[in-house]
């Protein structure tokens, strides 16, 4: 398998992250108790770096062997 092959992957994968994220906002704005909010709050802030690195590694593993393409270094050896 290439690493082209897995950009789909990564990409269902955040598109469910996405969705995930979403649905706390919702609930966070329609909650009231204050621990619950908390939680959702912790919740959401633990997801979102997650999804930031699974766009960027849809992204990269995308255009990995695209002549000519910028890899970041945060992913390289």
């Amino acid at each position: 398998m290439t690493l082209a092959e897995l950009s789909p992957a990564y990409q269902e994968a955040a598109a469910l992250l996405r969705a995930r994220l979403r649905m706390l906002r919702q609930e966070l704005a329609r909650e009231t108790d204050p621990e619950r909010v908390w939680h959702l709050k912790r919740r959401i802030a633990e997801l979102t770096p997650i999804l930031t690195q699974m766009n960027e590694l849809a992204e990269l593993t995308a255009h990995y062997y695209d002549r000519g393409y910028y890899r970041s270094e945060k992913y390289t050896l």
